[in-house]
């Protein structure tokens, strides 16, 4: 779905180290705001995954034996989990994502 586009992972994150040198940045902060990062990359995850399902449940509900139903008050709500899971998407993996 686009999550092996990612390059940076959470653990990669946490798992970083920088050199420091004699002008370099507050490795407190620099740590605080990757701690940051983590959190949020985390909440994204969880979000995509909870429309993933969501998307499935509507998939499911919508499939009559093979066949997809028309019934209108599943289309607006289809199309809205789709956009919802663009828009996340387009902020996890950013611009780049967005142009492909």
């Amino acid at each position: 779905m686009g999550l092996d586009r990612i390059q940076v992972g959470s653990q990669e994150i946490l798992d970083k180290e920088f050199k420091t040198g004699i002008r370099g940045y507050n490795q407190e902060e620099v740590d605080q705001f990757l701690d940051m990062i983590i959190q949020d990359y985390e909440v994204f995850y969880q979000e995509i995954d909870r429309l993933n399902q969501e998307i499935e449940k509507v998939k499911k509900q919508t499939s009559n034996n093979g066949r997809t139903r028309t019934a209108a008050p599943t289309g607006p709500m289809n199309y809205d989990v789709l956009q919802r899971l663009s828009n996340l998407e387009k902020a996890v993996f950013g611009k780049k994502y967005a142009d492909s």
